[in-house]
């Protein structure tokens, strides 16, 4: 297939990755399947033969692939993806028709809410068709539309069909208990003079079901196609609708039995519709599409039904909604507004949801947090460069009423964006207040936004909130050139205890004690931190706090990245840095990308593996670091000769060379690179310095 799969280093099984790109080929028409006789056979399908294997599918620009899937010839494909398939990806989408929004619609059924995908992920879409976003969201979600039938050729959804007859055999058996029941109660002291054959004739009867089918109530029959008739389902991994979610057609309140079921995993049952009275297929559409659109007159949106029409209320924000109407997140009537849960019908849901590089406005992100206020299977949510600004805020409410349910998941989140609408560290602190269950918090933006007076207007300043001991393991935060104020970021450590791994990123630090005064709190605050990562943070003038995280017995994996470490140092220093790794036995890896080692640096390197050294070193990078074919040969033969020193015993196992001047002498470098291999694993790249030297010179 003439492709060179990314990320080779992560694929455990190229069979499994190879029959999977051939059924991505083949479904979006690549590889012309016509062309070769082997595959072009009626008894062979390359899409049924390969669907097996696949476990994460990418759909583009037009739909193609899902009006393909969803076709009747397909159908066992479509059967077996709903097996396997775990990623859903939507890439490069443009607008499309009905018809084929009608084939998304069957797809997302079958693969989400009778399937086994877990993560939605929707990449590059600069115009979002809002209608198709939302349609995407809402049934990842779990949710779709009350008393509507999914229609697949003109019939309704098979699994939902064959899960809506189980619950009318069970609801019918229910119904004679309770009926023998009452009439049990009902006859008292005679009830208990009844003979054996009467109590074994009623016994007979709740064991058999009724004789004929049970009369429904006639409100119940004429909008059965429309609102529930008195079920309540509880989504995969949600909770149970609230009494005042539920639109019961039965005017005699009658008690309900929950049903307990396990929280994920678990397929939805369909609303239960009478015979003959499926709902309109473009009802389905309608349901959605509502949801998107501008209404300024803010009033009813009419849906049309089979029966006739019908008018459905939708609301900008239901009692309870996430979103408080605070600056960047404000309420509006009519159907553009928050999505009403009230008539909708929860399936099993996704568990991570991404969005990269797709503009969300006002409107959806209320859409959004809406959804995300029940959204109780959901783990991880990524958002990436979405022009949020001021709508981040409605988006942490829905996830702070999320994190309230007692079932919620929720532990990562990750945003990113090229703007930010306020100082990190206030972003930080105003989500662990919201969240203090998360496990994984990052927060990268580019650049800071111009704009002054952007901030919520009625919101505090989330500096000034207290943050609640929470779970944080991972905290990952690029600053768009901000200083670090450890002041801001103290009380967020201090609350951390579980903290693993914090990553800082383009921090400037204002003054030479910052530094200091951080190393002081994560000794002080963080006694379970393992990794410790500096990016693009001038590290020059701080030679002294560098040699104190190198000798903390608690950090194994320490990361300066593009520090200039070495920028104004001597090589005093760079034997302090050597003798300190070699005193550390619980440092495992030690990442110097874009440091400006050079050829005489790396070869002193190699004598923190010398006789005398008790490091415990496995991984070592030097990317980027100017290191030329000569030196790295000279690096290689000293590490020989501490591997013989110390009779063959080495704990170094991976050397990272990305972004070096290797090219600048082929045969020495393939030299080195051939004995390196011999004492460890090597990973590197073909890079063209020449090149990257003329773009470094044509940006200055």
């Amino acid at each position: 297939m003439k492709t060179r799969p990314p990320n080779s280093e992560s694929i455990t099984c190229w069979r499994k990755k190879f029959l999977e790109t051939f059924f991505s080929n083949v479904l979006h028409g690549v590889l012309d399947v016509s062309s070769d006789w082997r595959l072009h056979d009626r008894h062979f399908s390359p899409l049924l033969h390969s669907s097996l294997h696949v476990s994460q599918l990418t759909l583009c620009n037009m739909l193609q692939g899902a009006v393909e899937l969803t076709a009747e010839h397909n159908h066992k494909v479509l059967e077996n993806l709903a097996a396997s398939l775990r990623v859903l990806k939507f890439q490069h989408l443009l607008s499309c028709d009905q018809p084929i929004r009608r084939s998304l619609v069957l797809l997302l059924h079958r693969l989400i809410h009778h399937g086994s995908v877990s993560q939605v992920s929707m990449c590059s879409w600069p115009v979002p068709d809002t209608v198709l976003l939302i349609l995407i969201l809402t049934m990842s979600a779990g949710f779709w539309r009350s008393g509507n039938a999914l229609a697949c050729h003109g019939s309704p959804c098979g699994l939902c069909r064959e899960e809506d007859k189980a619950q009318s055999q069970q609801s019918a058996q229910e119904g004679a208990e309770r009926g023998c029941n009452a009439e049990r109660d009902g006859s008292g002291v005679e009830n208990h003079k009844r003979s054996p054959k009467e109590a074994d004739a009623c016994m007979t009867s709740v064991l058999s079901g009724p004789r004929s089918p049970p009369v429904q109530n006639p409100v119940c029959e004429e909008t059965s196609s429309e609102v529930p008739c008195g079920h309540s389902s509880i989504q995969g991994g949600s909770s149970p609708c609230s009494s005042s979610e539920q639109l019961s057609c039965h005017p005699i309140p009658r008690k309900t039995r929950r049903w307990q079921k396990p929280a994920v995993g678990r397929k939805r049952r369909c609303l239960r519709r009478s015979r003959g009275h499926y709902a309109d297929p473009e009802d389905l559409y309608d349901f959605v599409f509502t949801v998107a659109r501008e209404d300024n007159s803010g009033l009813l949106e009419k849906n049309r039904t089979t029966e006739g029409e019908n008018t459905e209320n939708w609301t900008s924000s239901s009692p309870g909604s996430p979103c408080t109407g605070h600056a960047g997140c404000k309420k509006r009537g009519g159907p553009a507004g928050t999505l009403s849960l009230k008539a909708a019908h929860r399936f099993r849901s996704v568990s991570t949801l991404e969005l990269f590089s797709i503009p969300l406005t006002g409107e959806t992100c209320r859409t959004l947090s809406n959804l995300l206020s029940s959204w109780v299977s959901l783990e991880n949510l990524i958002l990436s460069y979405n022009g949020l600004n001021a709508n981040i805020s409605c988006i942490l409410s829905g996830l702070r009423a999320l994190s309230q349910h007692p079932e919620c998941r929720f532990r990562v989140l990750r945003v990113s964006d090229m703007f930010s609408h306020m100082p990190c560290m206030e972003l930080v602190c105003c989500t662990l207040s919201a969240l203090p269950q998360l496990h994984t918090l990052s927060v990268s933006f580019d650049l800071k936004n111009q704009l002054e007076g952007s901030r919520p207007e009625a919101s505090p300043s989330c500096s000034e909130a207290e943050i609640p001991e929470s779970c944080l393991e991972v905290l990952e935060i690029r600053f768009p050139r901000e200083p670090l104020h450890t002041a801001l970021l103290l009380p967020v450590l201090k609350a951390s205890k579980s903290l693993q791994q914090l990553s800082l990123d383009s921090a400037t630090l204002p003054c030479p004690q910052e530094l200091g005064l951080l190393l002081e709190v994560l000794r002080e605050c963080t006694p379970n931190l393992k990794k410790l990562s500096f990016h693009d943070v001038n590290l020059a003038e701080h030679q002294k706090e560098v040699l104190l995280l190198l000798q903390d017995p608690g950090l194994q994996e320490i990361t300066f990245s593009f520090c200039r470490l070495f920028e104004s140092s001597t090589d005093e220093f760079l034997s302090e840095i050597i003798n300190t790794v070699k005193r550390n036995s619980s440092l495992k890896s030690l990442k110097l990308p874009g440091n400006r080692l050079g050829n005489h640096r790396l070869v002193a390197l190699a004598d923190i593996f010398s006789e005398d050294s008790s490091s415990s070193l496995c991984q070592l990078d030097v990317s980027s670091n100017c290191i030329k074919p000569d030196g790295l040969l000279e690096f290689t033969k000293k590490l020989e000769g501490h591997i013989q020193q110390r009779g063959g015993q080495l704990p170094f196992t991976q050397l990272r060379l990305f972004q070096n001047w290797l090219d600048q002498d082929a045969e020495t470098a393939q030299e080195a690179l051939r004995r390196l291999r011999a004492m460890c694993s090597v990973v590197n790249d073909a890079w063209d310095s020449s090149q990257a030297f003329a773009d470094y010179i044509s940006v200055m």
